[in-house]
């Protein structure tokens, strides 16, 4: 498996009182809200969706860049190191800032 299943049941545990659907994406594994993209695990750590206005906060964070795909980043997503989302606090606050941005969006049919 290319994700860290810790991680992974990490991600799943704080979205555990969601109705959470998981599906594998970019090479790992995504939670999705309403059919949105939460967060996600993949090789080397997990992904948030914090949209574009709380990139630069998101970033500020230990352990947390741009997410890149295809050589650029993504403006919504950031990266976060394995080592930083063992962190409660780091991780919950990514997960706040992706909860608000998901839940900013109109529910996918």
């Amino acid at each position: 498996m290319a994700w860290d299943l810790g991680l992974a049941q990490m991600l799943r545990d704080d979205l555990a009182e969601l109705d959470i659907t998981e599906q594998k994406m970019f090479g790992g594994l995504a939670f999705l809200w309403n059919g949105h993209m939460v967060c996600g695990v993949h090789k080397g750590g997990a992904l948030f969706r914090v949209g574009k206005d709380h990139s630069a906060k998101a970033q500020s964070i230990q352990g947390v860049g741009p997410m890149m795909f295809t050589g650029r980043p993504m403006k919504s997503m950031v990266e976060c190191s394995a080592e930083a989302c063992a962190d409660d606090q780091r991780r919950g606050q990514l997960m706040t800032m992706a909860m608000a941005t998901v839940r900013a969006l109109p529910p996918k049919a």
